[in-house]
């Protein structure tokens, strides 16, 4: 069976990750990817693992007609059973390709679990209420990567009945407990034993760093040590906003700025506890990945990040740092039973294999799409 993968692009992102791992992980079937843009980021990193690639190239934000020709002659040669697109202006384009190539099974992926105004580019606003016109008629199945994102897409006019949510999944054995990575790291930046907060993921105003800026400013005006990392594209020091906070707040000193990072398991593994302070998500990587990694997290309540962490971690309100402080400095009240916090630690693991392994998730696409597996 051969499932054809029609995204907007393949720079560094959570849905770019989960169809990585989808991909390289699916033995049963035979994956294409199009990126209707450039290779970014996993194009070669597919390639290498032998999954074919096809690039439209078309600039950001326009669709050309040579693009599109070009997408309709590659979906007319693979002749795919299913195609699967990923985010709004895929499941437009793509969607509406393939029907026109002949492709009866198509599916649409969202990956939103908000359309804030303020926020989210016009375009991507504009696209998606145009495909909740169109739903009812072009794909077959609407994948959602949250509960939450389903019940936003149902209220804004999507097809209610093809609605099914299908949760991210994890390589648990890429994110595991190391114990060595822990130390190596700490000692690397030369925090011993601080207390180590941190927040992985790219500077974005929909990752509102400013909100946890200010509740790590909170908690030094109560005079507790801490050290914090921030990892992730575009938080590094020629990011002259995020200077601008650290200086403004007088966080030089407890604020480390990894920038991007390719360590992303050994620094989970490192920090103390993993916080998510966005405004918006659907279903945050970030959080999984660190409870893999046996990091307990504290997060907004945005998207699906409480049913992630459930009972193991702490769900605060976005855009509320002073919340936000309070329970980060209920955290290192709990750490101090140190047999009590190894119990959280080995719970948050637990949950991630329970509920969103990479096999669970491969099983699910499979359902979606009606693969019947010997």
């Amino acid at each position: 069976m051969k499932v054809i993968h029609i995204i907007s692009g393949l720079n560094d992102g959570g849905a770019e990750a989960v169809l990585y791992r989808l991909c390289v992980n699916d033995k049963t079937i035979k994956h294409h990817v199009v990126s209707m843009m450039d290779e970014g980021k996993y194009g070669s990193l597919l390639r290498k693992a032998g999954v074919p690639v096809f690039c439209m190239n078309m600039p950001r934000g326009r669709v050309t007609f040579g693009g599109l020709w070009q997408l309709w002659r590659l979906l007319r040669q693979v002749r795919p059973q299913v195609v699967q697109t990923w985010m709004y202006h895929a499941d437009l384009v793509g969607g509406v390709v393939a029907r026109f190539a002949g492709v009866r099974q198509v599916f649409w992926g969202i990956r939103h679990s908000t359309l804030d105004i303020e926020k989210s580019r016009r375009s991507t606003i504009w696209v998606a209420k145009l495909c909740a016109r169109i739903s009812s008629r072009v794909p077959s199945t609407i994948i959602c990567c949250a509960q939450k994102a389903l019940e936003v897409h149902r209220d804004l006019g999507y097809a209610a009945d093809k609605l099914r949510v299908i949760p991210n999944g994890y390589d648990l054995v890429r994110f595991g407990i190391d114990r060595e990575a822990r130390v190596r790291l700490r000692v690397g930046w030369n925090v011993g034993d601080r207390w180590l907060i941190g927040m992985i993921g790219r500077f974005d105003p929909l990752k509102d760093h400013k909100n946890l800026l200010d509740a790590l400013a909170i908690i030094k005006l109560h005079g507790v040590d801490f050290c914090c990392v921030l990892a992730g594209r575009g938080l590094d020091q020629n990011n002259a906003q995020l200077m601008a906070w650290l200086t403004e707040l007088d966080l030089a000193g407890e604020v480390k700025l990894l920038g991007q990072r390719m360590d992303i398991p050994d620094v989970m593994n490192a920090l103390d506890v993993h916080v998510l302070s966005s405004s918006s998500e659907a279903f945050p990587n970030v959080v999984a990945e660190a409870m893999a990694c046996g990091t307990p997290a504290v997060v907004t309540d945005v998207g699906d990040a409480a049913v992630i962490v459930g009972e193991t971690g702490w769900v605060v309100p976005p855009k509320n740092p002073e919340a936000l402080a309070d329970v980060l400095l209920q955290t290192r009240a709990a750490m101090q039973n140190e047999v009590a916090w190894q119990v959280r630690c080995t719970a948050a693991r637990q949950r991630v294999e329970d509920l969103f392994s990479l096999d669970r998730m491969i099983r699910n696409y499979h359902l979606a799409w009606n693969v019947v597996v010997e």
